[in-house]
Formats: structure tokens, sequence, C-alpha cells
């Protein structure tokens, strides 16, 4: 029997789609899964005359593999992952490699890949955007970890993989260690950002300007002829065309009570340990936290009062306005996950392409979108570019938009509709254009009560004070102080 080119261990439908994706670009698959009715049903169903091969057990899916063998995970982040390759070590052979395509923590993915080399064998975390569609069709893939075992998987990922419009593959090699999964965790914080502006632009034409859903079908497919063109635009304009079997719009009967599967949360941590001002992220994460309290917001909003959403104007401008605060969030948005990624390649060593990372979310992901074009460009332009916010296109659209853009968070504070996360990259976008922020004053603060120190503008940068504010402190100071 001839031997299969790649393995892939679990069979749910990001599994199963992305073992038909691989068989169709003309490799050989052997497949398994732990409930092993799961591989018949399989086998007998969906990959019936395909080069797919069903093995019963985890050793007789290793002896169906050619050499280097090459073992993709598809199963659940976490416990499951370890055990996996608890098992699977002690049936590979040196040089095999163990891929984790599942969306793992970043430092998970460092620690089992120093584990796994320790055996003599090669890890790679890799992310993978795109859904069931993706997976299918062609995700986004972000590889990382054993750079050695890149070009023995860099054949069947380019292949299977999304390709931009000029047709390049959406996948490169991204670092050692946990590179892969961290831009993946990335590209998911972006993801729950966009998501949360597009609903905040929604409750405002919604609740606001009262629109109906098929009104705002209109909108959302307007704007993805604009620069805003996106997945996720397209699929907002799709669902609010969506109609019920009583022929109502599906969107008013769906409980409005979010979930997540952590990604985002992990995102917003990175972004604390590193220093990263990950702000319109972080108030995505929480409004689906807020979301979820569905009974005591219900509670609530029979006690807590506030304004009355009442329109008056030009309903055309508020809409243009509204375009406006979308593009120039979303702006922001990429401007601090990139931030985020920065910061994170300077603590872990890692050499991170920025551009071909945009290149790598160009196609099958979920945030993909004509708008990365720019950023590919800008990073092309100027690798060391330490904020999207300063490139001279981002630079421009945001001097169109912002006047719109304060308009509609004005709008939404008057008349009592949250908008956090266009209100948020409103305010990192004021705070980092800032000069002098009262930051002065947080830090006189931090030495009165606790002889913090602090810098002076009339003397070196790193160089610390410290005042005796009350005569009675004496000259001691702290002797920790983190900027």
């Amino acid at each position: 029997m001839k031997k299969s080119d790649i393995g892939v261990i679990g069979l749910a439908v990001m599994g199963e789609n992305l073992v038909m994706n691989i068989e169709s670009k003309g490799f050989t698959v052997s497949v398994f899964n732990r409930t092993t009715q799961k591989v018949t049903d399989f086998i007998r169903g969906r990959a019936a005359g395909k080069n797919i091969f069903g093995a019963l057990s985890l050793k007789e899916l290793v002896s169906s593999l050619e050499k280097p063998r090459r073992v993709m995970l598809m199963v659940k982040a976490g416990k499951a992952v370890d055990d996996l390759i608890s098992e699977l070590v002690p049936l590979l052979e040196k040089g095999d490699i163990i891929i984790d395509s599942g969306n793992s923590h970043f430092a998970d993915t460092a620690r089992r890949m120093e584990h796994v080399e320790s055996c003599g064998l090669y890890y790679i975390g890799t992310g993978v955007s795109g859904g069931e569609e993706g997976a299918l069709h062609g995700p986004s893939i972000m590889p990382g970890g054993s750079k050695n075992a890149w070009e023995y998987v860099k054949p069947i990922f380019r292949a299977i993989c999304a390709k931009s419009e000029d047709g390049q593959p959406c996948c490169d090699w991204v670092g050692e260690g946990g590179a892969g999964h961290f831009v993946k965790m990335v590209h998911n914080g972006i993801e729950y950002g966009d998501m949360q502006l597009i609903c905040e632009a929604y409750q405002l034409m919604r609740d606001y300007l009262k629109m109906s859903a098929d009104e705002m079908h209109e909108v959302f497919s307007e704007w993805n002829k604009t620069e805003l063109d996106s997945y996720l635009i397209k699929i907002t304009s799709d669902i609010l065309a969506y109609k019920d079997t009583d022929q109502s719009p599906i969107i008013d009967k769906i409980l409005d009570a979010a979930g997540q599967k952590g990604t985002g949360k992990w995102a917003v941590i990175a972004s604390l340990d590193e220093g990263i001002p990950l702000t319109l992220i972080g108030e995505a994460v929480f409004a689906r936290s807020l979301s979820a309290l569905k009974e005591e917001r219900a509670a609530a909003s029979e006690i807590l009062t506030g304004p009355e959403p009442e329109f008056s104007g030009n309903k055309a401008e508020f809409i243009n306005d509204l375009r406006n605060a979308l593009l120039a969030s979303k702006i922001v948005s990429y401007a601090q996950g990139y931030s985020l990624m920065r910061a994170a390649a300077k603590t872990y060593g890692w050499n991170l392409n920025y551009s071909g990372i945009a290149l790598m979310w160009r196609g099958g992901c979920i945030i993909r979108s004509t708008f990365l074009k720019n950023i590919r460009d800008a990073y092309i332009e100027n690798p060391e570019l330490s904020s999207l916010l300063t490139d001279d296109y981002f630079k421009k659209t945001i001097d169109k938009a912002q006047t719109g853009w304060r308009r509609i968070c004005a709008a939404a504070v008057i008349n009592g509709i949250p908008a956090p996360a266009m209100s948020s990259a409103l305010s990192y976008y004021d705070g980092y254009r800032c000069h002098r922020l009262p930051a002065n004053m947080l830090q006189a603060q931090r030495d009165y009560f606790g002889a913090h120190t602090y810098e002076r503008i009339d003397a070196p940068r790193y160089e610390y004070f410290h005042t005796n504010w009350t005569g009675e402190g004496g000259s001691t100071a702290s002797t920790t102080y983190n900027a």
C-alpha cells in the first residue's frame, strides 16, 4: 500500500474539511479519531473513493506514513494536545514532525516544542484561520516552531492555503517557538475588535436611526464596496438579509449573549505582560463578558435610567460618519495588534515579517480585507514602522475620517448607546498623538505615597528623582520602577 503524505488526528468538522482540502491537492492522507466510529463513517461517507486511509489506532496511523512522518493534530487546545504528544512520541522516529493546528496558547507551543525536540523530533504550532469554509477551500496558515521542519510541511501548507488576489499563498514561516500561535492569537484579538466595531455600528443604526434589518443590509452592502471591503462586513450584510421561516429577520430573534473561546482574552493578557495598550481589543472582550450577564442586564434595565435615543438630522450624513468611525477604529485595532507583535518579537527573539503577516491575512482568514494590502505596503516601505498610525496612507485616512468618528462617539454618549470599542479607539488615538499626557501627576502621586521616584523633563531619560513631599519622608526611595 502507498504510504500517506500526512496524518490527521481529529475528525470534527474542521479536521474533516482540512483532510478533504489536503486530498484534493494531490496528497494522500491518513486519518484517526479517538472515537473510531467517526473514522469508519468518514471513510465510508465523504472520503469514499478518495486517497484517504482510515486508521483505527495511533500505531496504525504512524505506520501508514511516509518518512519523515508528518502528524497533524486537529483537537481541542489544552490537555488533549499534551496527551496526544505523550502517546505519539514513543511511536515516532528521529526527524518526524508533530503539527498542532488548533488554537493552542503560544506559551504551551513553546514548551511543547522544547520537549518534542529533546526527543529528537520536530514540532510545529500553526495558526489556522478561516473556519469550516476556509479549512475546506483554503485557510490562512501561520506556522511556527521547529524551523528545520518547515521545508517538509511547506509543500502541503502552501498547496492547501488560501491565495491572495495576485495569487500569492497566504502562508509563510512565522518564527520559532510559539510565534505561529502568537500571531494567530493576535489575529483572533483583531477579529474580536472588528466584530465588536461592526456590532456597535449595527446598534447605532438599529437603536438611534431606527433602521430596519433590510435597510441596514443595504448599508453594509454599500460599505463593502469601499475601503471597508472585508469578509466580516460581507457576512454582516448577509446576516441582516436572512429571513426566518415567518419571513421576519432572524437577527431580531437571536439572544444578545455572546460566547468566546479565550483567544481574545489571551491577547489582552499578553498585552498586559508586554505593557502594550490593547485597549480596543480589551473592550471587545469585555463587551462579550457584559453581554453574557443577560439576566443582570434585563433586571438593571428596569431600574437604571438614561436618555432615550432620538435622532434628528441628516440620516445619510450620519451613516457616512458611522462608516468613517468604523474605518478609523479598525485602523487603531490593527495598529494595536501590530504593536503587540513587535513587543513580543523583542521579548521572545522572533524575527517577524510584518508585511508577510499582512499577506497571510489577505485571504482565507476571518479578518481578510482589502485594507490588509495597505498594511502590507506600509511594512514593505518601512519594516521598522513603530505604528501603523504614522504610516502616510493610514495617517491621511484617519485625517479624513476623524471628524465623523468624533461625531459618532459624541452621539453615542449623548444618547446613551454603548460604543466601547469605537470610543476606546478614539481615546487611544488622542492619547498616542498627545505630546504631554497627565502621567506627570500620576508619577508625583506614586512618589508621594510610595517614594517610587520619577523622571524630570530637564534631565536625561532613566535618571530618577525623589522628593520628600511631607518633610518627613527622608531621601530614601523605592528601588523598583517600571516605565
